[in-house]
């Protein structure tokens, strides 16, 4: 892409995303104003039942740096909300996997109750197939028709490619939880990688061919339905982004997930929840922004590595929403 090669973007300069209002070689660094709050996440703890290559949040078996949010969490925000009459209209739940937190079918209904669509991003394996999570599930999708959605991490449409990033026979046990998932009433979507180097065309022709053969009812065509996401390898150089490469790029800044996006996350040992900028960046001390929604609405600097290639230059969204890919 020519555009990246002009100097807005400073590649290849040592200190980058380090100061916060500065890029590298001196140029403003780009920032993204709360324009409306729209989602709101809560990340329901670090802990997961598998441990993936590369996972931009380390989830694992051990990692339990953001400890479990509980109900009263959820009901405390909910409740700001409210308050403030903000424009919230999705609550997403992410990980770790939410499955494995004991209160999160609690959480759910709490969401459902007052309205709101619901996300929750799952790998769909046994901590959601226990029996008590399949039959609150199963129970939340009748009484709340047509707002709750399950988006299930696929990370390819093969089984050996799948496996290679979240481990031996975790294709099967996914595509089981999504079987039984087509028998519910719960809106279906599904998350993918695009780390291969195949075209956006021929991995969504892949999908749809297994979605096909699972009798899934999701459209691989759809951006909202397949999200197919950029790598985050903090390993790879990237260009910082200037106030100039909104115009460069013919974007603007409320393109950017952090324009109508917040994440709540407690850690591990602290007296109550935060508020952080960014579902990617949960131990950025930079991006915290606050223990009340009220506190989080200011603006966020784009500080960071994965500010510029997941949000700017790879058009990547973590809501429900369908993302703006350049």
């Amino acid at each position: 892409m020519n555009k990246i090669s002009q100097t807005n973007f400073t590649p290849q300069l040592p200190g980058k995303f380090r100061d916060q209002r500065k890029t590298a070689d001196g140029h403003a660094r780009a920032s993204v104003p709360l324009t409306a709050l729209r989602t709101l996440w809560f990340n329901t703890g670090t802990l997961c039942n598998i441990e993936c290559v590369n996972c931009y949040i380390e989830s694992s078996p051990r990692n339990d740096r953001l400890t479990y949010l509980e109900a009263s969490d959820v009901t405390d925000f909910l409740d700001q909300i409210a308050k403030q009459g903000l424009p919230v209209q999705e609550i997403g739940f992410t990980g770790g996997e939410p499955f494995m937190n004991p209160a999160i079918i609690a959480m759910l209904q709490l969401a459902l109750s007052r309205g709101f669509q619901v996300l929750v991003l799952t790998n769909a394996m046994r901590p959601m197939m226990r029996r008590r999570v399949r039959d609150g599930l199963a129970a939340l999708a009748v009484e709340f028709p047509g707002q709750l959605t399950l988006r299930v991490s696929l990370d390819h449409y093969q089984a050996a490619r799948n496996d290679e990033i979240r481990g031996t026979g975790s294709f099967g046990e996914a595509t089981r939880g999504l079987e039984w998932l087509k028998g519910t009433p719960i809106r279906l979507a599904v998350a993918g990688r695009t780390i291969w180097g195949e075209s956006e065309a021929g991995t969504r022709a892949g999908f749809a061919r297994l979605f096909d053969h699972l009798g899934l009812p999701i459209d691989a065509l759809s951006p909202a339905e397949l999200v197919l996401f950029p790598e985050m390898d903090e390993t790879v150089d990237v260009p910082e982004i200037t106030t100039a490469c909104w115009n460069i790029l013919g974007k603007s800044p409320d393109d950017v997930m952090c324009a109508t996006s917040r994440m709540v996350v407690k850690r591990r040992g602290a007296a109550r929840p935060v508020v952080l900028a960014c579902t990617l960046l949960p131990y950025a001390p930079e991006f915290e922004l606050g223990d009340t929604l009220a506190a989080a609405e200011r603006e966020v600097y784009l500080n960071h590595r994965h500010c510029a290639k997941f949000c700017v230059l790879g058009g990547g969204s973590c809501s429900g929403d369908p993302p703006d890919v350049m």
